[in-house]
């Protein structure tokens, strides 16, 4: 797995390192160009085959995309969980 040599990857683990808050882990997006990288990667699979390289990359980019997702979903429930204890 090449994930490390991603930036957005290194990006992610430096705002985890920072501490946010659960509503700051709730808002966070992968940075623009690893967004717009991943989408230019996704169009270029359906309109030729992708390079090993590209295919390694993509499947990067997905791997950290799922992470994320789960992390803010976590930090969305024990949101919620939170609210609810104070709200009663």
């Amino acid at each position: 797995m090449a994930i490390h040599d991603l930036k957005a990857y290194e990006d992610f683990v430096q705002f985890t390192a920072s501490a946010p808050m659960l509503e700051q882990i709730a808002a966070y997006y992968l940075p623009d160009d690893a967004q717009t990288r991943m989408s230019d990667l996704l169009e270029a699979n359906q309109n030729r085959r992708l390079t090993d390289a590209e295919i390694q990359e993509l499947d990067d980019y997905q791997e950290l995309g799922r992470l994320v997702r789960r992390i803010k979903i976590a930090a969305h429930v024990k949101l919620a969980q939170q609210k609810a204890v104070t709200t009663t």
